[in-house]
């Protein structure tokens, strides 16, 4: 297989996130020329997927993946992955599509997973900060981090970000056919399996926005599984099936 364009490939998954792509993705591909762009469309019922390739599709660092499998934030990213490491990318970063991720921090998070092996964009790192949140879901997303600190034995500070990167070599030794989560509890299942796996994580600041645009994607479910999986992963009661993705490499 001939090696990819780029470096580094920033993926984005999407469901109805429609009106966000015209000012996010020329932003994410000024911010970080070395990078494709992979946008992960779950089957978006607001035709995502065919307004960016109406929007994008001339544009040669850019790809959309339609996803076709049952839906979920962790299947997608775990689609993504799969596809980033049978391209033979060096580099893989994620972001939400909501505007709440600044893609001018894309570099640092590039730049920082050159010494490191995953780099977590983080609000809770000293420079980190979160604007514009009610002091409830500030307070709600700072007791989450810690009590994955506390449950799970992750050091991380911010381990339940979605902006982050990560290197190949990373995801092939945390085994991302064996992820069991699926919504937002699948960022700590991430970095988990990256702390078990003794790969180095640093964590680079970033001042998250609240989504200004859609309707957020977090439900009762996703609460439950996000205070459960902790435990899971504790007592080890979260393995998943074993598949050769080392043949990927």
């Amino acid at each position: 297989m001939p090696p990819p364009r780029s470096p580094a490939i920033v993926l984005i998954p999407t469901y109805n996130e429609r009106e966000n792509l015209e000012p996010l993705i020329p932003r994410v591909l000024q911010a970080a020329p070395q990078a494709d762009v992979l946008l992960i469309d779950d089957e978006s019922p607001d035709g995502t997927a065919d307004h960016a390739r109406h929007l994008f599709g001339r544009e040669p660092r850019f790809a959309v993946l339609r996803r076709a499998a049952p839906r979920g934030l962790g299947r997608s990213y775990v689609d993504g992955y799969l596809h980033a490491l049978a391209a033979g990318y060096a580099r893989i970063a994620q972001m939400d599509a909501d505007l709440s991720h600044d893609p001018d921090c894309l570099p640092a998070l590039l730049d920082a997973a050159l010494d490191a092996d995953v780099a977590l964009g983080s609000r809770y790192c000293p420079g980190g900060a979160v604007r514009d949140w009610p002091i409830r879901r500030i307070l709600l997303s700072r007791f989450a981090n810690a009590y994955v600190r506390a449950v799970a034995g992750v050091p991380a500070r911010d381990s339940t970000s979605g902006f982050r990167c990560y290197t190949r070599e990373a995801l092939l030794r945390i085994g991302v056919d064996q992820i069991v989560s699926n919504g937002y509890a699948f960022q700590v299942e991430m970095t988990f399996r990256a702390h078990r796996a003794g790969l180095r994580i640093a964590e680079v600041p970033i001042t998250f926005t609240d989504r200004t645009r859609g309707r957020s994607k977090i439900s009762r479910s996703v609460l439950i599984e996000s205070m459960i999986l902790p435990w899971r992963l504790r007592l080890g009661l979260a393995g998943g099936s074993r598949q050769a993705v080392e043949s990927q490499g």
